[in-house]
């Protein structure tokens, strides 16, 4: 499949596999030694829409082919049988009940919304909503419901990348796909299958720019 797109002014946005590593591997080079595994981000930009309508607005999740290199943070919100059921299988996760949502301090919810995504039981999305739209709508971080299998979608939602565009009026999306340890070629697999689901939202004429960094890095543009 050609992962090449034409925008605008007759430049071309190339999403070809060999420009992806390239500009991954010339992030990858300045890595450094750190106390953490850095992540490996990958930002687009976009030019020529208009995200004050709702429906030109992303936010979807992808599940990437080749994993994340570390899953990620998850919050859940539900009653607490169903999030027992759920600690059973998943130690790590941060449950919160819907009395717990009710009563957080926002400075907390701020804090979670850095590093986590959040999800809750279809009854409980109202409550989040209610209580912590202000804070994470502006964020990408609009709680996803848990559908079918709970515990399925959590084992999904560990190695997902959630695009998502940040409030009205940021043209851009912002998205983990891998991490340093990883190889170049698998985050480009991880990369274009963003791309294809972006494509499906998007046109592709309305992509102007893309970007690869590591958590603690400098960016290395695509296609240059």
């Amino acid at each position: 499949m050609d992962h090449s797109c034409e925008w605008e002014g007759g430049d071309i946005m190339d999403f070809k596999k060999d420009v992806i590593v390239a500009a991954l591997e010339k992030a990858l080079a300045s890595k450094g030694k750190r106390k953490f595994k850095q992540s490996v981000e990958f930002i687009v930009n976009f030019r020529g829409i208009d995200f004050n309508k709702p429906e030109n607005r992303l936010n979807v999740e992808v599940k990437l082919p080749k994993g994340r290199g570390k899953e990620n943070k998850l919050v859940v919100v539900g009653d607490e049988s169903a999030l027992h059921e759920l600690k059973k299988d998943f130690p790590d996760l941060l449950t919160f009940t819907p009395k717990d949502v009710e009563e957080m301090d926002k400075k907390k919810v701020k804090l979670l919304a850095k590093d986590h995504l959040f999800y809750a039981f279809p009854k409980n999305i109202a409550v989040v909503a209610k209580n912590w739209a202000k804070i994470l709508g502006p964020r990408g971080k609009s709680p996803r419901p848990l559908v079918g299998n709970p515990k399925e979608a959590i084992a999904t939602a560990k190695n997902t990348a959630r695009v998502a565009t940040r409030g009205k009026n940021l043209p851009t999306v912002h998205t983990v796909v891998g991490s340093e340890d990883m190889d170049a070629s698998d985050i480009a697999e991880n990369i274009l299958a963003v791309v294809e689901t972006m494509k499906k939202k998007i046109a592709t004429t309305n992509i102007k720019s893309a970007f690869v960094k590591l958590s603690m890095g400098s960016p290395a543009k695509v296609g240059e």
